[in-house]
């Protein structure tokens, strides 16, 4: 799960920029491709050309899938995109005549490839400096406002920090579990000797039976009463008694006899599905109390 959240981290670490949409817009005297990203796009442009092919790598930058578009226009024939090791290539067919003007918005987000006849782009060049201001204005064009897209990437990269740190913390308690052993009884210290609950009480396993190499029963005297109690991986209370308490080992042999299907049916369903023992405990405890008021 770590390796899974640090990959989907990676993007974030590497800043690059992601291609979100592009839109082409076919005019009379120009065609504008406007290319808007996820994040500031920082990265280097460059731009080839052949007979009827101009090619733009935009480095840094990537795209989910390939993008192709066919058009008729007299200056953009047809439109690809794709990613390729690093970088974004952009293929564009034109006629002979018509050139590239590429330029970015204020806030970097977003990216505008102008195609134009050649002519065109010399009268451009020669207009004056207030309409070519006017001319490469892109405010218009629909991106995020750049604090805004910092707060988000600082609030995704936030979330997923405290998710790493969560796991291996989560992944550490687990390894902790599993290096104590399986079985810890509450009657028994580390050095298997027997102690009493609590201080002053007096204690005593007049009976015990094992019944496998995790699980035995145990007759335990505790002031006025006795306790039958299955100990293992789950403690349970099987029954309790005052008045016929089993005295001898044949008494509480004849005990086992007659709860034989019971203990198997406990030992069954330990293995189907794991339960808190305190639960089991708790839930014994009550229907041996109800049964205990008709019995006694």
């Amino acid at each position: 799960m770590i390796r899974l959240l640090l990959i989907a981290l990676l993007p974030f670490m590497l800043h690059a920029s992601k291609i979100l949409s592009y839109n082409i817009y076919d005019r009379t005297d120009r065609v504008d491709v406007m290319i808007t990203f996820d994040s500031p796009y920082n990265g280097t442009i460059k731009q080839s050309a052949t007979t009827n092919k101009i090619i733009i790598k935009l480095e840094g930058a990537s795209i989910e899938a390939s993008k192709s578009k066919e058009l008729a226009s007299k200056y953009l024939e047809s439109l690809n995109i794709s990613t390729i090791d690093g970088y974004t290539q952009i293929i564009a067919s034109v006629p002979a005549s018509v050139v590239l003007k590429a330029s970015k918005t204020a806030d970097s987000y977003g990216l505008r490839l102008r195609f134009v006849g050649e002519t065109q782009s010399k009268e451009s060049d020669s207009a004056t400096p207030n309409e070519t201001t006017s001319e490469n204005s892109l405010s218009a064009l629909p991106t995020k406002q750049g604090t805004e897209m910092s707060q988000s990437y600082y609030i995704v990269v936030g979330i997923l920090l405290l998710g790493i740190i969560f796991l291996f913390i989560l992944n550490k308690k687990i390894a902790q579990n599993k290096e104590k052993p399986n079985y810890k009884s509450w009657l028994y210290k580390e050095n298997k000797e027997m102690v009493p609950v609590a201080s002053g009480d007096n204690v005593k396993i007049r009976f015990q039976q094992n019944l496998n190499e995790q699980n035995s029963v145990v007759m335990l005297d505790f002031a006025e009463q006795s306790y039958l109690v299955m100990m293992g991986s789950n403690n349970v209370l099987l029954d309790k008694f005052t008045d016929n308490k089993p005295v001898t080992q044949d008494d509480f042999n004849m005990i086992l006899q007659n709860r034989k299907q019971e203990l198997n049916e406990f030992l069954k369903q330990e293995q189907i599905e794991e339960k808190e023992p305190l639960q089991i405990y708790k839930e014994k405890a009550a229907i041996i109390s109800y049964g205990a008021l008709g019995e006694h």
